[in-house]
């Protein structure tokens, strides 16, 4: 028993350490300081411009699923403090998407604004996929406590829900890209749909009556 507590003290004492933090957030740089230094070597395959895309969109949906793994997690786990680096993962989220948009916009559209257009419009994938990166947008805006304030909880809390509907645009903007080999996509669908029957089953046991007392 006590051994446990002594445990469970050591968890928290990390979790709250702002090294613990920073450790974290440089943990999420490392995808793009890797893509960098493979620039720097010249080693972005024979088509870098699509070695730079596909990673730069592979990584946003891994942050989309880290993030949506944060409350499952914190429930199973017992460790609520975990939630403080949910708005991390999200922005991270946020940032890998828009170097995944970048990258196709300025690489590979040359910042033609009617040829990005016309992508958008003839293409299912783009248009999901922006379709998801402008859902995303007011999320990374409305991340912080200011923002919380303004719009109070329960607003912020059901704009911010929009995340679970984004991850599987995600995952269908994947799946659509892809020709032939769709296991990367299925797996992803496969942990979204994990990770929303968990919330799910919360739900409702939340919503079930407390069992009543004898007296």
């Amino acid at each position: 028993m006590e051994a446990g507590a002594a445990a469970n003290g050591v968890v928290k004492r990390v979790l709250l350490s702002s090294w613990t933090k920073a450790l974290v957030f440089a943990l999420c740089l490392v995808p793009l300081v890797d893509l960098l230094w493979r620039a720097y070597r010249q080693d972005l395959t024979a088509n870098p411009v699509e070695f730079i895309t596909h990673t730069t969109g592979d990584w946003t949906i891994r942050f989309l699923m880290i993030t949506l793994s944060v409350t499952p997690l914190r429930l199973w786990l017992r460790q609520p403090l975990l939630v403080r680096f949910r708005r991390m993962f999200g922005l991270f989220s946020f940032f890998y998407a828009m170097l995944h948009f970048a990258a196709w916009f300025c690489i590979d559209k040359f910042f033609d604004f009617q040829e990005m257009g016309k992508d958008i419009l003839k293409r299912p994938f783009i248009t999901i996929g922006m379709a998801a990166l402008l859902m995303l947008a007011p999320l990374a805006v409305t991340s912080t406590g200011g923002w919380v304030r303004r719009l109070g909880y329960r607003r912020w809390r059901k704009l911010h829900r929009l995340v679970y509907a984004i991850a599987l645009c995600g995952v269908i903007h994947y799946y659509w890209l892809v020709k032939s080999d769709v296991r990367l996509p299925l797996l992803y669908g496969a942990i979204w749909v994990t990770l929303m029957t968990a919330r799910l089953i919360e739900w409702r046991r939340r919503r079930l009556p407390a069992p009543a007392t004898s007296k």
